[in-house]
């Protein structure tokens, strides 16, 4: 049975507390959209899953895995990140004190959600946080003939 485009669908998957996580997150959320010809941006959402879980693996300890959830509904699609750190995540929902320098490695991923995504956030969990950011579907471009 194919699913029509518009149809909700959601995936929950457990991933290891290790950068292995994160080819695999991505692969994931790009399997997603593609399967169900979803029309959120696929790069976009890629990128910010491999951000979200670099993050959570980088920035959170133990050896409990981190789990992804990727819900896509007609508007849009949300995905997030569940790790086992309550602290929330340094600066994803207000601006830092300055710009962050753009060679920097570090501190960069927060502030490509912020830009990136429609809208970001976190929260408690039972377990933990869960960060997340939602895409807007983008309408499909028609080809102009050459």
């Amino acid at each position: 049975m194919h699913e029509h485009p518009a149809a909700s669908a959601s995936w929950r998957i457990a991933l290891p507390h290790t950068a292995a996580a994160v080819p695999v997150a991505r692969a994931l959320v790009r399997t997603a959209l593609t399967e169900l010809e979803h029309g959120a941006d696929r790069d976009t959402a890629e990128l910010l899953t491999a951000e979200l879980v670099a993050n959570a693996v980088e920035h959170t300890t133990g050896g409990s895995p981190i789990e992804l959830v990727v819900e896509l509904l007609p508007t849009g699609c949300q995905v997030e990140v569940h790790d086992p750190d309550p602290a929330p995540p340094g600066d994803l929902t207000r601006p830092s004190g300055g710009t962050p320098d753009p060679w920097q490695e570090h501190g960069r991923g927060l502030l490509l959600i912020r830009t990136l995504s429609a809208s970001c956030g976190h929260r408690p969990t039972g377990s933990g946080k869960a960060v997340w950011f939602r895409l807007p579907v983008v309408p499909r471009q028609r080809t102009r003939p050459a």
